[in-house]
Formats: C-alpha cells, sequence, structure tokens
C-alpha cells in the first residue's frame, strides 16, 4: 500500500466549504443598537402638561403659507369665472348649522389673515365674501383674533373706500342693545370631532365674554378706524343716526345706545357737537310724546304715571351685560284694561325719558367739573347750539331744558348770556312769531324759577322788556281796535312774560329790596305802603290800560295771580278792567275781516275763539318731577312763595269755611279781602 507523504515545508490547503446565500432582508445589526420592545406592555408611559393647548383633529390644518396661496388662486380664478375656490373661503365664514360643519379657530385666523395679505384683490366684486366677513363671529373670539381682524377692516377700507359704509354699520350695529352679528365663547380647547360644543365640555377653560367687553372692542375698532380714514366721520354720523332707536323701542334699548353714542364723543371730538344733539333731539321727541299722552290723562291719572316710575338709580354696568332686551312685565297686555295698558305705555316713556335725562346729566357734569376752562366753556357752549337750533323751536318741551337751566347757573356769566340771547331773540323781528314768544316765554320762566338770578339780572330784563313794551306800544297803539293775538302775538307774549316775573320776583323789583327784610318785617299794605323801583308801575299802567288790552289776551291763571297781587300791594288794580273783559269777544277783533265787519258769534264759536285767542300759559321751567333726576336741579330751583299778609289768611280761612279768594266775579273778590280786614 502506498503511502501519500508530504514534502517538508508545505502546510495543506484548506478545505473551502460553500455556505448559503445571506438573504437581503436581513440589516446586519449593530452592536449598540437596542431591539424594540416586543410587547406594547412595555411602552414607556408618557405624560402630557396640562397646560398645553390640545386639539384633537381628523385631518392636518394647512400651513398659513399654503393657505395664502390657496386664496390668492382663489381670488385671482374668481376674476377669470372660475368661483369654486373662492366659493371655499367664502364658506369658512359661513355660520354652519352645527359646531362639527364650523371651521375651527385656526382655519379662520389662517384665512383671516391671508384675506389681509391681498386685500387689494377684494374689489367690488367681491362684495358677497366681504360681507360673509363682516357678518362673521368675530367679537367673541381671542384678543390676537380680534387685532388681526381689525387690521383687515383698516386695510379694507384703506384699500377698497367702498366698503367702508358697510364696515361702519357693522361696528354700530355691534354697539345697540341687541347686536346684529352673534358671538360665541371662544374657548381654549377646540373639539371637532365627535365633541360636545364648547359650552357644554368639562375639559379645558372657556372665555365668559360680557356684553360690556363686546361693546368695549367694537369702540376700539371705531376709534382705529377713525384715526385711519378721518373722512369717516361724516358716514358714521348718519348710520348713528339712522340706527337711533325709535322712540316707542324698549328703555334698555335707548339706555345702552346712549351710553355708547357718548363713548364715541369722547374718542371722536369732530362729532361730539353731532352726537350730543342728536341725543336732545331725540330726546326731545320723546318729551312731546309723553306730553301729548299725559294731556289726554286725567291729573290723578298723570299723578300716578310719575308716582309708578321707579325712584331707584339704575345699574349702567349690569343694564349694558343683561342679556334680555325685552321689558320687565309679568303680565302680557292682552290680560289689561285697555286705560291701564295706556298709562303703562306712558310710565314706560316717562321712564325711558328720565335714564336719558341722567345718563346726559351725568356726562356733563363731568364735563363741567373739569379742570380745564375751556372743557367748562364748550360744555356751556355745546347746551346753547342745541336750545337755540332744537329746543327753542320746538314748542312745548317739558323737561330736556333743564339741563340748560341747571348748567347755566353755574356761572353768572353763563346766566347773563343766556338772559340777553333769549331777550335779543323774543325782540327779533327777522324770528317768525312763534319763536319769538317761545324766547319771551323762556325768558320770563327762567328769570322767575332760577335760583341762582341775582336780583340785578330781575330789574334788568324787567327794564329791557319795559323798554321793547314801550316801543312797541307806541307804533301799534294808533291803529288799534281792540284786543288781537294774531297781529300783536309778540307785544302779548312781553307783556305775559313782565306778569309773570312779577308774581315770583316782585320782592327785588321794591326799591331798597337789596336790604335782608323777612316777609313779616316787610311793611304791612296797613300801615306803611310798599315803594317800587322807578318805572315799575308806570311800565304796567301803561300797557294794561291800553287799547291793546293785554289782561284779555293773556293766560287766564296768570292774569288771576297777577290781580291777586297787586291789589294786595295795591300796585295796580285792575279788577274793574278783568269785569269788563268778561263782555268783551276776541273774535270781534280778529282775523282778516275785523277791518270791514264783525263777526255773527254764537255760543258755540265764541267758545272756540275764546280757546284760541288767548295765550298760552307754557312756561318751560314749571316744577320738574321726574324721580330719577330730580336730583340735579335741587338748589337751582326756585318754588312758589306764598304772598305775605295773603296767602297765609286764605288757608287760615279755607280752614275756617271760608270762601276762595279767587272768585271770578269782581265784586266777589272785593268782599273777600274786605271780609279779611
Amino acid at each position: 500500500m502506498t503511502t501519500a507523504i508530504t514534502p517538508v515545508g508545505l502546510t495543506p490547503a484548506p478545505v473551502t466549504r460553500k455556505l448559503p446565500p445571506t438573504s437581503t432582508l436581513v440589516r446586519k445589526r449593530e452592536d449598540d443598537e437596542i431591539p424594540d420592545p416586543s410587547s406594547p406592555s412595555k411602552r414607556h408611559r408618557v405624560t402630557f402638561d396640562s397646560d398645553v393647548e390640545v386639539r384633537i383633529v381628523e385631518k392636518w390644518e394647512k400651513s398659513p403659507a399654503v393657505i395664502q396661496e390657496s386664496v390668492r388662486r382663489a381670488l385671482q380664478n374668481r376674476a377669470t369665472g372660475d368661483s369654486t375656490g373662492y366659493d371655499k373661503v367664502k364658506a369658512i365664514y359661513a355660520p354652519g348649522k352645527d359646531k362639527q360643519d364650523e371651521a375651527s379657530p385656526t382655519t379662520v385666523k389662517n384665512h383671516t389673515a391671508a384675506l389681509l395679505s391681498n386685500v387689494s384683490m377684494l374689489n367690488k366684486s367681491c362684495a358677497d365674501l366681504v360681507h360673509a366677513v363682516l357678518g362673521s363671529d368675530w367679537l367673541g373670539r381671542s384678543e390676537d383674533y380680534v387685532h388681526l381682524f381689525v387690521q383687515l377692516l383698516a386695510n379694507l377700507v384703506s384699500a377698497q373706500g367702498l366698503f367702508l359704509p358697510e364696515v361702519l354699520r357693522m361696528l354700530v350695529e355691534n354697539i345697540t342693545a341687541c347686536t346684529a352679528h352673534s358671538y360665541r365663547n371662544i374657548g381654549t380647547l377646540w373639539l371637532i370631532r365627535g365633541a360636545a360644543p364648547p359650552s357644554q365640555c368639562h375639559s379645558g377653560t372657556l372665555s365668559n365674554i360680557l356684553r360690556s367687553e363686546l361693546y368695549a372692542r367694537t369702540h376700539k375698532a371705531l376709534h382705529y378706524l377713525l384715526h385711519i380714514v378721518p373722512s369717516a366721520c361724516r358716514i358714521l354720523l348718519s348710520i348713528l343716526t339712522n340706527l337711533f332707536p325709535h322712540q316707542t323701542d324698549s328703555t334698555r334699548a335707548h339706555i345702552v345706545y346712549v351710553h355708547n353714542l357718548l363713548r364715541i364723543a369722547e374718542y371722536a371730538p369732530v362729532l361730539q357737537t353731532d352726537v350730543l344733539a342728536l341725543i336732545t333731539e331725540r330726546l326731545v321727541k320723546i318729551d312731546l310724546q309723553v306730553q301729548e299722552d299725559l294731556e289726554d290723562l286725567t291729573e290723578d291719572a298723570e299723578e300716578g304715571v310719575v308716582q309708578q316710575i321707579p325712584r331707584a338709580q339704575f345699574d349702567l354696568d349690569n343694564l349694558l351685560d343683561d342679556q334680555d332686551d325685552s321689558e320687565e312685565d309679568s303680565e302680557t297686555d292682552e290680560d289689561m284694561d285697555e286705560g291701564i295698558l295706556r298709562t303703562k305705555d306712558i310710565t314706560k316713556a316717562v321712564d325711558k325719558m328720565d335714564c336719558i335725562l341722567d345718563l346726559l346729566f351725568t356726562y356733563y357734569n363731568q364735563k363741567a367739573s373739569a379742570p380745564s376752562a375751556n372743557i367748562q366753556v364748550n360744555v356751556f357752549d355745546v347746551l346753547l347750539g342745541q336750545f337755540q337750533t332744537i329746543i327753542l323751536p320746538t314748542h312745548r318741551s317739558r323737561h330736556t331744558q333743564f339741563l340748560l337751566f341747571h348748567f347755566i347757573q353755574q356761572s353768572p356769566a353763563h346766566i347773563d348770556i343766556f338772559v340777553g340771547m333769549c331777550a335779543q331773540t323774543s325782540f327779533d323781528k327777522k324770528r317768525p312769531a312763534m319763536v319769538r314768544q317761545a324766547a319771551a316765554a323762556y325768558l320770563a320762566s327762567f328769570v322767575a324759577r332760577g335760583a341762582h338770578v341775582s336780583p340785578d339780572i330781575v330789574r334788568e330784563v324787567w327794564d329791557y322788556i319795559s323798554t321793547e313794551l314801550k316801543r312797541l306800544h307806541r307804533e301799534t297803539e294808533p291803529g288799534c281796535r281792540g284786543p288781537d293775538l294774531q297781529r300783536y302775538s309778540t307785544y302779548y307774549s312781553l307783556v305775559q312774560a313782565l306778569l309773570y316775573i312779577f308774581c315770583f320776583r316782585w320782592r327785588d323789583l321794591e326799591s331798597g329790596s337789596d336790604d335782608d327784610f323777612e316777609d313779616d318785617e316787610l311793611p304791612s299794605i296797613y300801615g306803611e305802603e310798599r315803594q317800587w323801583r322807578s318805572g315799575v308801575k308806570e311800565s304796567l299802567q301803561l300797557n294794561i290800560f291800553s287799547k291793546l288790552n293785554p289782561l284779555k289776551v293773556c293766560s287766564p291763571a296768570i292774569v288771576t295771580e297777577f290781580a291777586r297781587i297787586t291789589h294786595h300791594f295795591r300796585v295796580i288794580y285792575v279788577y274793574h278792567l278783568l269785569e269788563t273783559n268778561k263782555r268783551i269777544r276776541l273774535s270781534h277783533y280778529s282775523g282778516p275781516s275785523s277791518y270791514t265787519q264783525l263777526n255773527r258769534e254764537t255760543a258755540l264759536t265764541a267758545r272756540k275763539d275764546e280757546d284760541h285767542q288767548h295765550l298760552d300759559e307754557y312756561f318751560p321751567f314749571d316744577p320738574y318731577h321726574l324721580p330719577r333726576t330730580k336730583h340735579w336741579i335741587e338748589g337751582d330751583y326756585r318754588e312758589w312763595a306764598g304772598i305775605p299778609g295773603l296767602d297765609d289768611e286764605e288757608v287760615a280761612g279755607s280752614d275756617s269755611g271760608g270762601e276762595d279768594a279767587e272768585n271770578d266775579d269782581v265784586e266777589e273778590g272785593t268782599e273777600t279781602e274786605a271780609s279779611k280786614e
């Protein structure tokens, strides 16, 4: 057997084994690689910060850059006739049927930012999109969104002025008691997928925005727009006028709107005078309507209306945030009697007027109390301007003028200016007769009732009126056939003013009336006779006993009181003239035909003519009874003071069963006075 011998120094060749090929699907594991856990139960626990905003969404929201580009293309394609993308953008701002149909706050915010970037493309053809944006919920959202939205409004009206009226109207509608655009409480937790609305969610915090905050946000937006576009003031004033609540609207609607108008007057000085005039104009309309309604009521019913008005001051903050715009009535109108229902409506109107006046008194008082003299003078100028243009030409305004009555008496200089203006207006032949009569009534009523009107002013006014009456008497007496209100209305209104002033301020017309006498220390009519300033008796005698016969035309109530006082003080005796006047018919001297023939008179026509031929006994500063605002004029108002030696004896006589001193018959009245002696 032959054995193979390996040569010395040679190593046998290694045997090569053929291994199966390695699979390419298996990745070689590095030594430091940690294998994934094989079971989900071994995963690490993850905790979340409770302060982090959580949003559960079905799909990822587009980035702001993508939305901006899509909005740009949508607006661009709209111009070429493709409205697909445009309608999608418009749908973002449309209110959904439920919360799931609405876009998320982030989506709305990103689209608003995109519109801001492409605001120059929002031309007239995009009016429906602009309308949708303006009608969207923006006031109740977060502060940063409100800021973004206001920036969009500012850029929109700057780039496209045609949208300015619509933007301003939307903002003004949001300062009414019932906002035109609804709002929601947008919270920090926004749920889309199968979630309840935010008001029903228990997780997350929701912002509860009061109406007062919504009003504040609206005013901030308005202020900014007026700063960016100063020419918007005229348009805004027109919108404010058109949206002013109707006089039949609720008290709360008026209070909220007037309060917000006064805020606009603060940050828009150029509109201050017009805004305040607007409030006064609407207040006068309510005032007039109240007076017309009260005239249809009996005296007892009229007193009941005032007594039913709440005395307590209203809480403005709670009223602004109140969500209920309806009147507080538990009983339906159908269950009420027609008379009770009418009285109830009048009571509401009076309370409404009282509340508005309280707002204005508070506003003007803040201005009048300002340390700046310019602001104080401006308040007086505003009130005086409103008086000349609104109050004076309006017949029978009853309460609005007490704003002027109160604030004018805070300065002797203002009193002098107001008195001079009324006197000049009543003497001005170029003014309408109705305005001249009203000016005379305001002059007499202010001098008679103003507690801060000095005796010097009283005497000056008496001299002014007497001088003017002397001139008118000299011009009219030669051609006068008898009393005629139509021809000599200005003359009679000035005579009535003189009589009214004498009844209230006779103490200041005595010679030496500056001396501090008590009523019981004044000279008695049974001893030393009272002494009157030069011209007082002469002026009364010249006019009362003239052919013009003013006592036949002036208000019977004022004539009766004047006759009592002058007879008591032995100034002038007019009872015989009053008796003669009973047999005079004014219809004999009135009308265009009075110069040719006398009108045939029946009992019915005589009564009708007598009612129309007497001066109205309207004096604008008669007693003020509104409960909420009555305290504002306390200390400014002169109440009726009895005549010493006359009224006190009449009271005693009535208590013992004596006759009334104001008898119609002259002889009977004289006997009454004689019996008291």
